[in-house]
Protein backbone atom coordinates (compact mmCIF):
# COMPACT_ATOMS: atom_id res chain seq x y z
CA UNK A 1 0.00 0.00 0.00
CA UNK A 2 1.34 3.42 -0.85
CA UNK A 3 0.50 6.93 0.22
CA UNK A 4 1.41 10.23 -1.37
CA UNK A 5 2.31 13.43 0.38
CA UNK A 6 4.53 16.48 0.41
CA UNK A 7 7.13 18.05 2.67
CA UNK A 8 5.77 21.07 4.51
CA UNK A 9 7.95 22.97 7.00
CA UNK A 10 10.35 20.04 7.19
CA UNK A 11 7.71 17.40 7.93
CA UNK A 12 6.07 14.88 5.62
CA UNK A 13 2.34 15.60 5.35
CA UNK A 14 0.25 12.90 3.70
CA UNK A 15 -2.35 13.95 1.13
CA UNK A 16 -4.85 11.51 2.66
CA UNK A 17 -3.71 10.19 6.06
CA UNK A 18 -6.84 8.08 6.67
CA UNK A 19 -6.15 4.40 7.16
CA UNK A 20 -2.90 4.82 9.07
CA UNK A 21 -3.08 4.11 12.79
CA UNK A 22 -1.50 6.65 15.11
CA UNK A 23 2.14 5.80 15.76
CA UNK A 24 2.46 3.52 12.72
CA UNK A 25 6.02 3.08 11.48
CA UNK A 26 6.41 4.27 7.90
CA UNK A 27 9.14 4.36 5.30
CA UNK A 28 9.56 7.41 3.10
CA UNK A 29 11.07 7.32 -0.39
CA UNK A 30 11.85 10.44 -2.38
CA UNK A 31 10.19 10.58 -5.80
CA UNK A 32 12.24 12.51 -8.32
CA UNK A 33 10.26 13.68 -11.27
CA UNK A 34 12.26 14.64 -14.29
CA UNK A 35 10.79 17.02 -16.76
CA UNK A 36 10.91 15.45 -20.18
CA UNK A 37 13.05 17.53 -22.49
CA UNK A 38 11.79 17.93 -26.05
CA UNK A 39 13.62 15.93 -28.70
CA UNK A 40 15.60 17.70 -31.41
CA UNK A 41 12.84 16.88 -33.88
CA UNK A 42 10.21 18.45 -31.61
CA UNK A 43 12.34 21.57 -31.21
CA UNK A 44 12.86 21.88 -34.96
CA UNK A 45 9.15 21.47 -35.72
CA UNK A 46 8.54 25.03 -34.56
CA UNK A 47 10.35 26.14 -37.71
CA UNK A 48 8.42 23.83 -40.06
CA UNK A 49 6.53 25.67 -42.79
CA UNK A 50 8.06 29.07 -42.01
CA UNK A 51 10.21 29.51 -45.15
CA UNK A 52 8.46 31.21 -48.08
CA UNK A 53 9.37 31.54 -51.75
CA UNK A 54 11.74 28.56 -51.99
CA UNK A 55 12.27 26.61 -55.25
CA UNK A 56 9.98 23.57 -55.66
CA UNK A 57 12.98 21.25 -56.16
CA UNK A 58 14.95 22.49 -53.14
CA UNK A 59 14.88 19.11 -51.35
CA UNK A 60 16.34 17.30 -54.35
CA UNK A 61 18.81 20.01 -55.41
CA UNK A 62 19.81 21.69 -52.16
CA UNK A 63 23.51 21.22 -53.00
CA UNK A 64 22.95 23.14 -56.25
CA UNK A 65 21.34 26.06 -54.42
CA UNK A 66 23.87 26.05 -51.57
CA UNK A 67 27.12 25.23 -53.36
CA UNK A 68 26.47 25.54 -57.11
CA UNK A 69 26.81 21.84 -57.94
CA UNK A 70 24.94 20.59 -61.05
CA UNK A 71 21.21 19.94 -60.62
CA UNK A 72 20.06 16.34 -60.44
Amino acid sequence: MGFKGHVRNGAVVLDDPRGLPEGAEVEVALVRRRRRRPTLGEELMKFAGKAKGLPRDLARNHDHYLYGTPKQ
